[in-house]
């Protein structure tokens, strides 16, 4: 696109100067006004609506000014929250009524809410809104995992790169497919790699330990915001967000009690609701709103007429991890209310494509530990077993409504790969073939490629990993993916990439015709 973004790297670089480690010491501090150094997002944008995000550095009146000029001539003006501790001074705005496929240009100005003139310097961001019309086209990108296995934000090779280099690429959105933090990763000041080098991370205080405490929980959601790449990005590009397991804590499920350590709260369902909270105060997420009545991950965002997005969460209402060879699995690992909500947001979908946005790849196989398994498949290729059989019946039910045009995304497993789920090579059969597209990391360790089961009939079409595990984003470069959406023909490329700007990958799929493609 050609609109100028001067203003919103203007703003952003603004911020990145009033910033020190931990903590937002924007220089209208000493005048006591409000600071946002902490940079602005937005999320869940679909034609007409759309969540804008702020953190301020003291209690705070949010205000956001939209238009369609970067000069808000004739802006429209949009009351915000009261920021203050409740909401660890963070708070979102919800925009309603936008004029569809139309780039809106944005800023936040926080105000003294005893003394309503005295304000801060805005921070300006923009977004594009879905299409209204079906020929204007769809790009966005997605990945996941960012700050994982010990490697944090290192200045030495200017942060997390690969946030700019998607910028520059401009998409009307990212999908975060999960583990957006690790906040069971503590980080330490430097690490010595195979070669010799030296990886060094900008350490806070939040990220020397695993998270445990509310405060811990936000300081690590905090801590990815010290990056400029990542808030010149938010700054531009909308995202679309999900969580996995690292944002609570490695492999968690529901009811678990931890035999780690490191940990002095045990019961990580305490934990996973601290979590849940930060992540709601840190990402702008419409099913997670303070206040709101949901309080849920799970969610579709709707993006004009070529494109649903189905955003699930296959952490907080799974099963226990265990061999997976149970006969009988009801709760699977959406749990029974998810799928009945997959299937009836499935059925009213009336968009070209529908993406599945999962957190966990459906046909690799994930351990946890010697003897039980993370994910959905478990090493057994034959009729599907334990959390398989509410995969199994996710996609007869898909096949048997004839919903066309689904596409799976997902990250977790740290390396990209594309993979065609075919019944002439499964062990079930009732079901029609689609596509899995898994990229990443963003920002973390790469690890070699997860061994496949064959109960849904996987083919390995493509597949760029280390040989070695937790190899450091100095020694292996990250990878993002990239879906374009024809607006004339309807033809769905994804493209996956890796950092430095190369095309690994690239497959063209065709509207109602699941299952096939052309290169």
């Amino acid at each position: 696109m050609s609109y100028n973004r001067r203003t919103v790297l203007r703003g952003s670089l603004a911020a990145s100067a009033a910033l020190t480690v931990g903590a937002a010491a924007p220089a209208q501090a000493l005048r006591g006004r409000p600071g946002a150094a902490w940079g602005v997002q937005a999320g869940d944008v679909t034609a007409s609506s759309g969540l804008v995000w702020v953190r301020s550095d003291r209690p705070a009146r949010m205000i956001v000014e939209t238009s369609a000029t970067e000069s808000f001539r004739h802006a429209r003006r949009w009351h915000g929250p009261l920021l203050g501790p409740g909401t660890d001074f963070t708070g979102t705005t919800a925009l309603r009524g936008l004029p569809a496929g139309e780039q809106i240009h944005y800023r936040v100005t926080l105000a003294d809410p005893d003394d309503p003139r005295r304000t801060g310097e805005p921070v300006h961001g923009t977004f594009r809104t879905a299409p209204a019309r079906r020929r204007a086209g769809v790009r966005f990108l997605w990945s996941g995992d960012i700050a994982g296995q010990g490697w944090g934000i290192n200045p030495d090779i200017g942060g997390f790169r690969a946030f700019e280099e998607m910028r520059r690429l401009d998409p009307d959105f990212f999908l975060c497919s999960g583990d957006t933090v690790y906040a069971d990763g503590p980080l330490v000041p430097s690490v010595t790699l195979p070669d010799g080098r030296v990886w060094r991370n900008l350490m806070t205080e939040e990220k020397a330990k695993v998270a445990e405490t509310l405060a811990e929980y936000r300081g690590t959601f905090r801590y990815n915001l010290l990056d400029e790449n990542v808030r010149r990005f938010n700054a531009q590009v909308p995202t679309v967000v999900q969580w996995d397991d690292h944002e609570v804590r490695n492999n968690w499920y529901p009811g678990q009690l931890l035999d780690d350590p490191r940990y002095t709260e045990k019961d990580v369902d305490v934990l996973a609701a601290r979590s849940l909270r930060a992540f709601g105060e840190y990402f702008p997420v419409s099913t997670l709103r303070p206040g709101g009545r949901e309080g849920r991950v799970y969610r579709v965002v709707r993006y004009g007429p070529l494109l649903d997005v189905f955003v699930l969460d296959m952490r907080t209402y799974r099963n226990a991890n265990s061999p997976g060879r149970q006969a009988d699995d009801a709760t699977g690992i959406l749990g029974v209310e998810q799928l009945a909500w997959l299937k009836r947001e499935l059925s009213r979908s009336r968009a070209v494509w529908k993406v599945i946005a999962s957190d966990l790849p459906l046909g690799l196989v994930v351990p946890d530990g010697a003897a039980n398994f993370e994910a959905v498949a478990q090493g057994d290729p034959g009729a599907p077993l334990g959390r398989e059989m509410q995969v199994a019946e996710l996609l007869r039910f898909v096949k048997h409504r004839r919903i066309t045009g689904t596409l799976w995304l997902t990250a977790d497993v740290h390396h990209t790969s594309a993979q065609h789920y075919d019944p002439a090579g499964a062990a079930f059969k009732d079901f029609a073939p689609f596509w899995e597209f898994v990229s990443g990391p963003l920002a973390a360790g790469g690890f070699p490629a997860n061994a496949l089961d064959g109960t849904f009939g996987p083919e390995r079409v493509f597949v760029r990993a280390p040989e070695r595990a937790n190899v450091s984003p100095m020694e292996s470069p990250q990878h993002f993916g990239e879906v374009e959406i024809d607006g004339a023909s309807g033809e769905l490329t994804v493209r996956l990439r890796t950092e430095g700007g190369t095309v690994l990958f690239s497959r063209v799929l065709r509207p109602g015709r699941v299952g096939q493609s052309r290169a």
